[in-house]
């Protein structure tokens, strides 16, 4: 297999988005030279910090199989980075179409076309709860619980199709990472913890969870795609904090007031129901859903160790990567310009 063949074809799904576009720049750094990307009609590509041109983009959506399957032609490589993240209630069908079955077109096109690897990008939510303990590791069971969000089941079913497509013949491998940090887009997924801390949102989350540097999820990826490693899942997980600590963290980061107010679950509920009103009258975005408040008021902790070990990976603290992306939120914010990028790190690192 060629794993280490910098002219390995490959192909990244989400290159536009928060992982897929830092993967891409660290296999362009890397000396990869054959990288094709799906992206969508009404794709930004700011976060390729200019390198996009390097990049070969084939227009499709992964629900599209015959896209899907005419731009896995020649493929070596596939990391699946592209997913619906969404707490908001009414896009619970479109979530688990595009994550489940959009997975399982992703899989079936890579068989056919005699993939070598793929990597898939799932996430911790996919992992199972131990009601014995917060804490939480790769073998730990999937069960049926309230405490799982809709992005939770979808991200599930989803891993459940790349584990299908090993049984059928497929070499994979799986990151789960916890909540992903970096430099994106201001009003999307977590960089929104970001705008929140820069309009000095009063209220915190009771809950605790794990967090990440995107550009550690990317180059773990590059590196275990490159392995002889396969049909293991890694969870990726920099440090577990209260969601208080991390937005007092970003809030000292950026000389903004910290947050001073605790959100229960039943302030959440409440301000969920208000958020619903508002959209009916208004039709914008909620803000705060039922989902969103479930999944910041539980606790869970996610152990590194075996991404540690197996690959003895080191973690960016998570401090720098928070003064380093509040850094260039506060450069957006005060130049009015596009979405800066973090810089990479070796990947070796």
């Amino acid at each position: 297999m060629s794993k280490t063949v910098k002219d390995a074809q490959i192909l990244v799904t989400g290159g536009t988005g928060l992982v897929g576009s830092y993967l891409i720049r660290y296999l362009l750094q890397s000396g990869y030279t054959r990288i094709r990307a799906l992206c969508r009609p009404d794709s930004k590509f700011d976060l390729l910090d200019g390198q996009e041109d390097r990049v070969e983009w084939v227009e499709t959506d992964i629900l599209d199989i015959i896209g899907v399957e005419e731009a896995m032609a020649g493929v070596q490589q596939v990391y699946h980075c592209a997913a619906l993240v969404s707490f908001d209630k009414r896009e619970k069908d479109l979530m688990l179409r595009t994550n489940r079955d959009g997975t399982a077109n992703i899989v079936n096109a890579a068989l056919y076309a005699g993939v070598e690897k793929l990597v898939h990008v799932s996430s911790v939510a996919a992992i199972g709860r131990d009601k014995k303990t917060t804490w939480v590791d790769e073998k730990t069971k999937w069960a049926r619980s309230p405490d799982n969000t809709h992005y939770a089941i979808s991200k599930f079913q989803a891993e459940q199709e790349v584990w299908r497509g090993q049984a059928e013949g497929l070499t994979v491998a799986v990151v789960n990472p916890a909540i992903i940090l970096g430099a994106g887009y201001w009003d999307k997924g977590s960089s929104e913890f970001f705008s929140l801390a820069w309009k000095e949102f009063p209220f915190y989350p009771i809950g605790e969870n794990g967090f990440v540097d995107v550009r550690d999820v990317a180059r773990f990826a590059l590196r275990l795609m490159e392995s002889k490693v396969q049909g293991e899942r890694f969870i990726l997980s920099g440090t577990n904090l209260a969601f208080r600590e991390m937005q007092e963290t970003m809030a000292r980061a950026m000389d903004r007031k910290p947050p001073r107010y605790r959100f229960s679950p039943f302030l959440g509920r409440w301000a969920a129901r208000m958020e619903w009103l508002r959209n009916k009258l208004t039709g914008k975005e909620p803000l705060i859903t039922r989902e969103n408040v479930k999944m910041t008021s539980l606790i869970y902790h996610y152990r590194n160790d075996k991404s540690r070990r197996m690959f003895d990976f080191a973690y960016i603290p998570f401090e720098r990567t928070i003064e380093e992306t509040s850094d260039l939120f506060r450069k957006n914010q005060e130049n009015g310009s596009a979405p800066r990028v973090l810089p990479l790190v070796p990947v070796d690192q």
